[in-house]
C-alpha cells in the first residue's frame, strides 16, 4: 500500500520508514510562526522552560499582524513583546508594520514556506501554505513554544480525504467558491483531524491565489490540513522567491483515503455562506433583498492581488451604495503598492470605498470594520461564526470578491452579473 502526500511529508520529517493515520509522531519542522495574539504566550513559556535560545532563528516567523498597526495600548503591548523577542532571539524573519501583512499571504510571498515543507503556526489558518505542496497545519501557543526550543512538534497522523473536481469553471468561480461548496457539503466537521486533498482538473487549473483560498478553508470543514500537489504553475510562483531547496511529493496511485468525493463544478455559480456558520452555503442567485451596512474585500483568503483585480474590474466607474461602508485591505505591502501602481486603490476611494493598510482587522472582530447590533456584513474573509465581527447581534455573510464588489454597488446581496 502506498502513502498520501501528508504522510510522505509527515513521515520524511520524522525520520520513519512507514508510518499509518492514528499514529503520533514526532518531527522537525521546517517553519515555527507566530503572531501578536499567540506569540506572546509562546515566548512567556519559552521563558519557563529555562531555555536560553531558540533552536534556529531562521525557521522561527514573527508577524504582529491582528492587531496591527495596534489599536490600542493592549495590543501594543502584546506587539512589543514580539519585537523584544525578535530582537534578543536575533530572529531573521520579524516583520514589523511597513514590512509586514497578513501572514498567510506574506509566508508564501517571501518564500520562506515551500512545497514539502512541514509548517506549523499558531494560528487556526497555517493550512493555508498546503496550497504549495507543503503539510501545514495550526497549533497550540505551548506546540509553538516546545517547537522554538527544539524545533520539533508532535502530530496524530491523520486520514486522508481526497476531493476531486471535474467540469469547467463558470464566469465569477474561483476557489472560493469551490470551497465554500465543499464545506456546505461535508459541513464544518465533515473533515475532522483529516488532510483534505484538493485534485482534479479544475484544481490543476486554478492559480495560486485561488487555491491559497481553498486550502485557507479547509480548516472551516476541521481539516488538520488542505494539501494541493505541487505542479507547474506551483513552481512558476516558487521558484522566483525561494530563499532555500525543497522537495516535491505526490500521493502513491495505491495510497489509501479515508473516503473520496467526486464534484462535477460545471453548473457551480458563486457561492455565499449565510450566517453563522461556513457550511451554512447558498448559491449568490438565491439570496433575495439581503441589504447590507458593510463589505469587506480581503483577509488572508482573499486579500490578494487577484482579488483585488476582480473587485477593481467591477467597482470601476461606479459608487457605492449610499450608506454602507467598502473596506478594502490587500494582505500584504507587496499587493499594496502592486494595487496602487495599476490604478486600483484609486478605483476604489472614488467608488467610495476606503483602502486600508494591511491588517486581519475586521475579520476577527479586531478593528479597522467593527459590526454594530443589528448590523450585516458581506466579506471575502473565512469565517461568519455569532460575534466573529463585532456585536453577537451582528451577521456576516462569506462571498468571493466578485460578489463582494458587486453587492457592495447595489447595496445587497449581488450576483455580479446582475452589474
Amino acid at each position: 500500500m502506498g502513502y498520501t502526500i501528508a504522510e510522505k511529508i509527515l513521515m520524511a520529517h520524522a525520520g520513519k520508514k512507514d508510518i499509518f493515520p492514528g499514529g503520533f509522531i514526532e518531527a522537525k519542522v521546517d517553519i515555527a510562526l507566530g503572531n501578536d495574539i499567540t506569540a506572546p504566550i509562546a515566548i512567556e513559556e519559552f521563558k519557563k522552560s529555562g531555555a536560553l535560545r531558540v533552536f534556529d532563528n531562521k525557521k522561527i516567523v514573527l508577524v504582529p499582524d491582528h492587531f496591527a498597526p495596534a489599536k490600542d495600548l493592549r495590543s501594543a503591548n502584546q506587539c512589543k513583546i514580539l519585537a523584544n523577542f525578535a530582537k534578543e532571539q536575533k530572529i531573521k524573519n520579524y516583520f514589523e508594520i511597513g514590512c509586514m501583512g497578513i501572514e498567510h499571504a506574506l509566508l508564501p510571498e517571501k518564500g520562506l514556506v515551500l512545497p514539502g515543507d512541514l509548517i506549523i503556526g499558531a494560528d487556526s489558518h497555517t493550512c493555508t501554505y498546503g496550497a504549495l505542496g507543503a503539510y501545514a497545519t495550526g497549533v497550540g501557543s505551548t506546540d509553538l513554544a516546545r517547537a522554538f526550543i527544539d524545533g520539533k512538534c508532535w502530530f496524530k497522523v491523520p486520514p486522508s480525504v481526497k476531493f476531486i473536481y471535474k467540469g469547467k469553471l463558470n464566469k465569477w468561480v474561483g476557489g472560493k467558491d469551490l470551497i465554500l461548496y465543499t464545506i456546505g457539503n461535508i459541513g464544518v466537521d465533515g473533515a475532522i483531524y483529516k488532510a483534505m486533498e484538493f485534485c482534479g482538473p479544475v484544481i490543476s487549473g486554478l492559480c495560486m491565489d485561488d487555491r491559497f483560498a481553498m486550502s485557507n478553508m479547509a480548516i472551516e470543514a476541521g481539516g488538520r490540513a488542505g494539501i494541493i500537489t505541487a505542479d507547474k504553475i506551483t513552481l512558476k510562483y516558487v521558484k522566483p522567491v525561494a530563499k532555500r531547496k525543497y522537495k516535491l511529493y505526490k500521493s502513491d496511485p495505491d495510497a489509501a483515503y479515508e473516503k473520496i468525493y467526486e464534484y462535477d463544478v460545471s453548473s457551480l455559480e458563486p457561492q455565499v455562506a449565510c450566517p453563522h456558520l461556513p457550511s451554512n452555503v447558498k448559491p449568490v442567485s438565491s439570496l433575495k433583498d439581503i441589504v447590507l451596512d458593510q463589505v469587506v474585500i480581503g483577509s488572508c483568503t482573499n486579500g490578494r492581488i487577484s482579488d483585488l483585480r476582480i473587485a477593481a474590474k467591477i467597482l470601476k466607474g461606479k459608487k457605492v451604495k449610499t450608506g454602507l461602508r467598502l473596506i478594502i485591505i490587500p494582505a500584504t505591502q507587496k499587493i499594496y503598492l502592486q494595487a496602487v501602481k495599476e490604478g486600483l486603490a484609486e478605483i476604489f476611494v472614488e467608488a467610495g470605498g476606503i483602502f486600508s493598510t494591511p491588517t486581519c482587522g475586521p475579520c476577527l472582530g479586531g478593528h479597522m470594520g467593527i459590526l454594530a447590533e443589528g448590523e450585516r456584513c458581506l466579506a471575502t474573509t473565512n469565517r461568519n461564526f455569532i460575534g466573529r465581527m463585532g456585536s453577537p447581534k451582528s451577521e456576516v455573510y462569506l462571498s468571493n470578491p466578485a460578489v463582494a464588489a458587486a453587492s457592495a454597488i447595489r447595496g445587497r446581496i449581488t450576483h455580479p452579473d446582475k452589474i
